[in-house]
């Protein structure tokens, strides 16, 4: 039996990838999470304020995508918290890479948890080890 989903559009890795995280949301919610948040509420309270309906809809999307795992921890009502599958800490990368661009071409753009210095542009470290241990977003 062939369990394997038909791609739709094409056997492309990038437009398949964007099919699922492709929004403008899902990155944002994957950030938070490898910062630690794992309530709905901690990430309603992101800095972007995701709209409640969509941050529903995206924790479900990226649940069913194997990204998000999530465990009742309150019973009544059912509350969940959130983490991260191995399939969903692998983007971490990623989201480095958006670092860095970011920091390098976006004027004003700083990594999550640090201020602009003097209004300047920051730029990424030339270290790849200081790169592999730099937090995201």
């Amino acid at each position: 039996m062939n369990t394997v989903k038909p791609l739709a559009r094409s056997a492309c890795a990038i437009a398949n990838s964007l099919d699922i995280l492709g929004d403008k949301w899902s990155l944002l919610v994957v950030r938070d999470l490898l910062h630690g948040k794992r309530t709905y509420g901690e990430l309603a309270r992101s800095p972007e304020h995701i709209p409640t309906n969509i941050l529903a809809d995206r924790l479900e999307r990226l649940k069913s995508a194997g990204i998000v795992t999530r465990t009742p921890y309150q019973q009544r009502p059912v509350r969940y918290a959130y983490t991260l599958t191995s399939k969903g800490s692998a983007l971490g990368e990623v989201l480095l890479a958006f670092v860095r661009w970011g920091k390098q071409y976006v004027p004003g753009t700083v990594a999550m948890n640090q201020a602009p210095a003097g209004g300047e542009v920051a730029t990424s470290t030339t270290n790849s080890r200081r790169r592999r241990t730099q937090r995201v977003g």
